[in-house]
């Protein structure tokens, strides 16, 4: 093998490790910008703290919505399939905005702040007069 040949091989290799690189951290970085956006990362399936029920939050149009996937008593008010839309923007850490529940149709003042398996909810009407916050828990799968 000539030093040419062995020259070229060791460009190549570099070169192609230069992008492999590259291509590691562009994702490591897109990843870590997801986890820290608090609406990219509040999307999931969650368990109420009082394990009652569970919902998935996804995006849906310009808002986000819960889906209730389970609901423990389903004598309650609460049904499987409900829909909390919300309209969210970051501030502070937190998501603020307005939630509308249309199996109710009320709308409420709406704020959730997301941790990575965590999950608070705070939802007031009347002009926040009336408030109820709900904790959350991840669910894997």
């Amino acid at each position: 093998m000539s030093i040419k040949s062995i020259t070229r091989a060791s460009l190549y290799g570099l070169v192609v490790a230069s992008m492999a690189t590259g291509l590691v951290m562009d994702l490591a970085t897109s990843m870590a910008m997801a986890a820290t956006n608090p609406v990219t990362a509040s999307y999931g399936v969650w368990a109420r703290g009082d394990g009652d029920s569970r919902v998935r939050i996804a995006p849906c149009g310009k808002s986000i919505c819960a889906t209730n996937l389970w609901i423990r008593d389903p004598a309650s008010s609460e049904k499987v399939g409900d829909v909390l839309v919300m309209t969210v923007k970051e501030e502070g850490g937190a998501l603020k905005g307005t939630a509308y529940d249309r199996q109710r149709n009320l709308n409420l003042s709406f704020e959730m702040t997301v941790a990575p398996n965590a999950l608070t909810t705070r939802g007031c009407v009347l002009g926040g007069v009336i408030c109820k916050s709900v904790a959350w828990s991840r669910v894997s799968g």
